[in-house]
Parts: structure tokens; C-alpha cells; sequence
């Protein structure tokens, strides 16, 4: 009993004792702290032998009755884990261990066993197992892929979804491996390895690294990757966690989106002016990249612009684009033109376009803005296109009707002239009607002159144009145009440095450089000064593109010049006009400019006009340089004394029988036979009839029946050798080559006197004197 008391002293919870007789446990015998761990005490067990096993369930029965036996038969017996109905009705799991065995006198022995009440370490156990459980359920549900490894890189464990991105069956099959073992590019492996170093040496996490991946069966996925250490209790890592997540859906998307966004970016920036979204307080909340680049002004400076920023100190635009925006906000849509004022104070003309849009319940203004800097400008060379087009109608308009009138009224004043002169011829130096007949004849010579200007104007006079050289012209004229500007004003003269040739009849460049000369007369009060001046220009197709009037080539300049009172631009619009003038009633026809205008652009020229009220004026005539350099220029023309008289026959051809019956006679008094016929009809019967030479055929050229290119050519065929002068009072279109004789082909112009028809009878006779006559086709 003594050594029973110690042993059961000895323990920890409560020990019994099992008796055994013969191999059999016959008895047990419990010991103290029994009732604290069963609900019974000892004596209840000595009562009931049966009670200890009973109180077990059937399940756990043998496994306790089996360890027993094994002790008892002296064999080494390992502790059972039991459930035990504890006296309160509770189920309590005990831990039934063998601790000792003895041989007592006889057949009998003993055998010690420890009980202890285990309860509550299955309850945490199970608690324990089963958090782990739900734990391992939890990694293995989520869809992320979670996995750890040690410092050494080595795979502690992983979830499902992992193990299945690894190529793996089940989750232990990862453990001990290393990513160079996984069936990854080995590549990746590697920055796998690093990342992990990463975040191992700096004991800080690495979240949200977007990186490629590639499965065990091949296929590349975008996941996000975060690591984080695991830290000891000292506070340094044992372990790398990580999780990723398939972002490949994602990725996916959202690289679409990018691309979306991109192109819808490239379609806004590619947009051919300046794309805009205003909130309701008109501050510019969206542009595009055209505002930055056409403004001048940052993204941020951009930001939150009011919209009348752009029109500062504009209040037409300020006033357009307020209407624009209220047409916009109240009817949905709205347009406006003004001037955008840049960052450098440069303006650009636009047509800016609104639209109101609802985003989120909030209103806005949309729309584009376009440069219309080229649309301005077209529409301004429209404009000044269609003036100088209906400009082009009025001088065309007034050219018909002077050249429809000149004809007649030219006949009436060759009559008037030449009964004048003939009656002149009459008269005594001291008669009495010498004056009046001179008065009339002077009144004729002044309408022959306006006549004559208003061909000239009308691009319908004839001309024989020959090379001269400008200089030598310009020089020629000088002492007379000295004596039209009087001795109050200075007369400066600049030549070119170099000879300038150009090809039009001598008569026009004095026609031109009389009527500037008068006109910068009469422009200047009191004393002045007019500069002439020539040079040379050339012009492209780009200067001429600007300016319709001028065609690319080489040019030879005419500059007259004088510090007169000037123009201003509504004088000069209107200065080649016919009839337009600024002097006073009967101090100017109005016809001395246009004249000018017809001439020049006859010869294929053009006028620039420099002025402004108070600085002088300044005409620039740019007339084409002759490239002809093996013909010389004529020479300048002198005055000649009075022509010889003829004796020759002419056949005179003239369908205005005064006309005709006037010619008639002044030819006869200087000496010539005259067969006078009034139609071409007659003429040719003349020629046909006449006995004797004619030597001279001075028919006019507009002629019923036929005209007298026609009448030429029929009688060249008659009398080879007979010379030609034809006679007009509006043009030689039929004779000339727009307007322009050929060489050996004489005109003379109606109204003509005395003296220019003996001139032009004798040089028509005289020339080629023994040859050919000028063909005529």
C-alpha cells in the first residue's frame, strides 16, 4: 500500500490501478482525483468494478480493454485516447497511458495507468484542424494563386490555382521546389528569383507589379503580383507570401480602351482646327492639341480659360461670339466669326461652331473652331476680282461706244479740218475770216484729240510699233515736256544705268509721258518738282498670280513722280475710269488716264499707282523689255520741213462722199491726179478703165460691199505695182494684226490735216520705190 500511495503520489491528474490475476484484470482501483475528472469517486469504482469500462463508449471500448490486456500480459502498451461519460452527462476525452507494471507474490500483479483529462487540447486540436481546414478551403477557393517560399527560394506551399498554373496535381507536390523546377522560361524564373530577393533583402513589400506569365500549357497571362516578407518574432524574414491575379480579361480591356482612347486622342488632335468643351460658366474644361499650336498659350494655361479671354479689347468679336454662345445654350446649336487673339497679340480670323451637350445632367458648349484666314482671303480677291471685273465691263462698255462713234465723228472732222484748211488757203493774211476759220479749225484739232483718246482708252487705235530704247526716248522729249510743265516746277530726269529696249509705236511712250507730265503739273500748287525716272523689274508668276493685270517676264520701268497733293485710295480706285476726273468743269475731259490705262495694256503693260493725300504721287508704267537684241532701236523721230508736192495718180476710195470730195481736192492742190470712187465697186472699175498708171491705191477700211483689205488684194491683182495707204476714223483690225500694222503697210488716221496726208501720200509712194508693194494676206 505504501509503495501503491507513492506511485499514485508520483503522478500528475490521477492514476488507478488495474489488478490482474492469472493474465486477467479482475479489478481497478482508482486513485485520488478521479471525482474531478469522471464525476465518481473511488469508492463508486470499488462498488462497480464494471462502471470505469461502462462509462466508455462502445466505439472506444476495445482499444481501451485491448491496451489493458497487452499490459497485463506484461507487453509494452502504447496510450489510448478515449471519450469517457463524464457522471454529468458530458462526453470528456481522456489520455489512458501505462506507466507502470510490477509482479506482485502469487498469481496477482498490477499495472499503474495515468489518466488525464485531455479535453480541452482535442477541443483547441480540433479547433485548430479545423481553422486550418477552412483556411487551406479559403487559399484554395479564392481565384487569386497564392504561394510562400523560404529564403532559399524553395516552395513552402501553395493554394490550387497556383499548383495548377505550375502543372501540378495538388498543392504538396510544390514543396521543396524551386521556379527553376516549375515549368516556366527559365528567364522568368529568374526575375521571379530577384523579385523575391527584392523583397526579401529590403524586408518591404512589393505590391501590384503588372507583369507577362506564362501557364504550364503554354499559355501568357498578365497577372498582378504582390509579395511581402514574413517576418519572425525578432522582425526578420523566413518567408516570401505572394499572390497574383490573372489580369489578362483586364489587361486586355484596358489596353483596348488605351487604343480606343488613342485613336479617338489622334482622331481629336488630327482635327483641322480647335476641338473645345465649355461648362456652363464658359471655362474651357476639354481642348485639343490644335488650341495649344495655334494659340500659343500651355495645357495649363489653357485650363479653365474663360472663352472671351481669346477676344480681349474686340468688341465686334466679343458681341459675335456672346450671340453665338446664347444661340447655342438656347436652341442647341449656335456659329460665330471673329478674330482669336493669340498669347502674342496676333490675331487669326475663325468660324467657330457650337453644339449644347448633356453630360451627367450638367450642360456644355462643343463645337470647332477653323482658321478662315484663306477663306477671308479668297473672299477678299473675289471682291476685288469682281470690281476689277465689272471695271473691266465699264471700260469695255465705254470702249464700244467710242470706238462706235469715233468713226463717224472722225469723217464729219476731216471734212471740217480740211474745208477749214482750204478755205484758209484762200484768204489773204489780213482777211477778217482768217480768224474765225482758224477758231474752227483749232476747235476741230481739239476734238480730233479727244477722238483719238478715246481709241487709245479703247484699246482700238492702230499703231506701228517699232524697238526703241526708253532712255533715248525719254530724253528726246524732255524740252518739250519742260515747256508743258512751266518754269515753277523742276523737271529731274534719272536714266537706267543700263540701255532698256522696248517694242510699241514712238507716239504712245510721248503720249504717256505728256499726259503724266500734266497731271503732276496740275497736281502741284505754286513750286514742285516731277522726278522721270526708268529702270528695269522682273516678275514671277508668283507676283503675278497677286496681280491679274501683270504676266511673268522681264520688264522695262517708266517712274513719273512729283510732290504734289496726292490721292487718297477712293481717288485712286476710280482714277482709270473714263470721264473721272478731279479738276475743275472744263479744266480736264477725264479721258487723259484712261488713255494711259488703254495704252499701256495694249503693249501688254501695267500701272502702279503710289499715293496719299499730302506725300505726292507716284506712277510706275512697267512696259515689256524687247529680248531682240540683233534688231536696233529706231531712231528717235525729228521734225521734218514740209513734204514735196506729187504728181502722181491715186485711186481715192471713200464711201463718205464730203469726205471724199474734200480728200479729193486737197490732193489735187498738191498736185495729184485723183480718181475719186465712192464705193469699191466703182473703184475697181476705175482701175480696170483707166488708161494710164495708178500709182496709189488710199482707200478707207470700213466700206459697204467689201472692206479695203479686200479692195487692196483685188487691186494688187489688177496693178501689181501700185502702193497702198489706207484710211480710218476707228480701226485697222482688218488691215492689222490686233491693231498692230505690219512692217510696209501705211495707215493714216482720220481726222487728218493738210500736211499729215501729204506726209503720209508721200512716204506710201516713196517707199520701196522700184520694188514689190507689201503682200497683203
Amino acid at each position: 500500500m505504501n509503495d501503491d500511495r507513492q506511485a499514485t503520489g508520483a503522478i500528475k491528474d490521477y492514476v488507478y490501478t488495474v489488478i490482474i490475476e492469472n493474465g486477467v484484470a479482475v479489478a481497478t482501483k482508482q486513485g485520488p482525483g478521479c471525482e474531478a475528472v469522471t464525476g465518481f469517486g473511488a469508492d463508486a469504482f470499488e462498488k462497480d468494478p464494471e462502471l470505469w469500462l461502462s462509462r466508455i463508449p462502445d466505439e472506444d471500448r476495445d482499444r481501451v480493454t485491448g491496451m489493458i490486456n497487452l499490459a497485463a500480459a506484461g507487453r509494452d502498451a502504447v496510450s489510448v485516447e478515449h471519450r469517457f461519460v463524464h457522471q454529468d452527462g458530458r462526453t470528456r476525452w481522456l489520455r489512458n497511458t501505462p506507466v507502470l507494471h510490477w509482479e506482485g507474490p502469487g498469481p496477482r500483479s498490477r499495472c499503474l495507468s495515468l489518466i488525464q483529462d485531455i479535453t480541452e487540447h482535442r477541443e483547441a486540436d480540433a479547433a485548430l484542424r479545423e481553422s486550418r481546414t477552412m483556411l487551406n478551403r479559403v487559399i484554395d477557393t479564392v481565384p487569386q494563386s497564392i504561394f510562400w517560399k523560404d529564403t532559399k527560394g524553395r516552395y513552402l506551399g501553395c493554394n490550387r490555382a497556383f499548383a495548377k498554373a505550375a502543372g501540378l496535381d495538388h498543392p504538396r507536390q510544390i514543396v521543396g521546389k524551386t521556379d527553376f523546377e516549375l515549368p516556366w522560361p527559365r528567364e522568368t524564373a529568374e526575375s521571379y528569383r530577384a523579385s523575391d530577393r527584392e523583397v526579401l533583402e529590403s524586408n518591404s513589400p512589393r505590391l501590384h507589379v503588372v507583369e507577362p506569365m506564362q501557364q504550364a500549357d503554354g499559355e501568357r497571362l498578365w497577372v498582378n503580383v504582390s509579395k511581402v516578407p514574413l517576418v519572425d518574432e525578432t522582425g526578420l524574414p523566413f518567408a516570401v507570401l505572394g499572390i497574383y491575379e490573372d489580369i489578362t480579361e483586364r489587361k486586355q480591356m484596358e489596353d483596348e480602351l488605351l487604343r480606343e482612347k488613342t485613336f479617338i486622342e489622334a482622331i481629336f488632335n488630327s482635327a483641322p482646327g480647335m476641338l473645345y468643351l465649355y461648362d456652363t460658366n464658359e471655362r474651357l474644361v476639354r481642348w485639343n492639341k490644335k488650341h495649344e499650336t495655334m494659340s500659343g498659350y500651355t495645357s495649363d494655361e489653357l485650363n479653365g480659360m474663360h472663352i472671351l479671354k481669346w477676344f480681349e479689347n474686340d468688341e465686334k468679336s466679343i458681341k459675335a461670339i456672346l450671340e453665338g454662345v446664347q444661340a447655342t445654350m438656347e436652341k442647341g446649336s449656335g456659329e460665330a466669326e471673329a478674330d482669336l487673339q493669340k498669347k502674342d497679340g496676333t490675331t487669326i480670323p475663325m468660324y467657330f461652331t457650337g453644339s449644347r451637350l448633356t453630360i451627367d445632367d450638367q450642360p456644355y458648349l462643343t463645337g470647332i473652331g477653323i482658321d478662315i484666314t484663306e477663306r477671308r482671303r479668297a473672299a477678299e480677291e473675289k471682291e476685288k476680282l469682281q470690281a476689277q471685273l465689272l471695271q473691266a465691263q465699264k471700260i469695255e462698255s465705254v470702249g464700244r461706244l467710242a470706238g462706235g462713234v469715233a468713226h463717224d465723228f472722225n469723217n464729219m472732222l476731216n471734212v471740217i479740218l480740211g474745208h477749214a484748211a482750204l478755205a484758209l488757203s484762200t484768204l489773204a493774211d489780213d482777211d477778217l475770216m482768217r480768224g474765225h476759220l482758224e477758231q474752227i479749225q483749232k476747235a476741230a484739232d481739239r476734238s480730233a484729240g479727244l477722238t483719238r483718246q478715246l481709241l487709245a482708252f479703247a484699246r482700238k487705235q492702230t499703231v506701228a510699233p517699232k524697238v526703241l530704247e526708253l532712255n533715248a526716248t525719254v530724253a528726246s522729249m524732255l524740252e518739250m515736256l519742260l515747256r508743258l510743265i512751266g518754269e515753277d516746277i523742276d523737271l529731274a530726269w534719272h536714266p537706267g544705268a543700263h540701255p532698256m529696249l522696248i517694242k510699241m509705236d514712238p507716239s504712245q511712250v510721248d503720249q504717256i509721258l505728256a499726259n503724266l507730265c500734266v497731271n503732276a503739273r496740275d497736281a502741284i500748287e505754286g513750286t514742285g518738282k516731277i522726278t522721270i525716272e526708268t529702270g528695269t523689274a522682273d516678275f514671277d508668276e508668283a507676283y503675278c498670280a497677286e496681280h491679274p493685270d501683270c504676266i511673268p517676264g522681264a520688264y522695262a520701268l517708266l517712274a513719273i513722280s512729283d510732290n504734289g497733293a496726292g490721292m487718297d485710295p477712293e481717288t485712286i480706285s476710280h482714277l482709270f475710269e473714263p470721264f473721272f476726273t478731279t479738276k475743275e468743269m472744263g479744266k480736264g475731259s477725264g479721258l487723259g488716264l484712261a488713255t494711259i490705262y488703254g495704252i499701256v495694256r495694249q503693249n501688254n503693260g501695267f500701272i502702279n499707282v503710289y499715293s496719299e493725300p499730302g506725300t505726292g504721287t507716284t506712277f510706275k508704267v512697267y512696259l515689256l523689255r524687247h529680248t531682240d537684241e540683233g534688231m536696233a532701236p529706231a531712231p528717235v523721230k525729228k521734225v521734218f520741213a514740209p513734204l514735196a508736192r506729187g504728181h502722181e495718180t491715186i485711186l481715192l476710195v471713200e464711201d463718205e462722199a464730203l469726205l471724199l470730195d474734200m480728200t479729193a481736192t486737197m490732193l489735187r492742190l498738191q498736185g495729184y491726179t485723183v480718181l475719186a470712187a465712192s464705193t469699191p465697186g466703182e473703184a475697181m472699175r476705175l482701175a480696170r478703165e483707166h488708161a494710164g498708171d495708178i500709182h496709189l491705191l488710199m482707200t478707207d477700211v470700213v466700206m459697204p460691199e467689201m472692206n479695203g483689205r479686200d479692195l487692196a488684194t483685188r487691186a494688187l491683182s489688177l496693178r501689181p505695182g501700185i502702193r497702198l495707204l489706207f484710211m480710218s476714223g476707228y480701226t485697222a483690225n482688218v488691215i492689222a494684226h490686233h491693231g498692230v500694222l505690219d512692217d510696209g503697210v501705211h495707215f493714216l488716221q482720220k481726222p487728218f490735216s493738210a500736211k499729215e496726208l501729204a506726209a503720209r501720200v508721200r512716204e506710201a509712194l516713196d517707199e520701196n520705190d522700184g520694188g514689190t508693194p507689201p503682200a497683203i494676206d
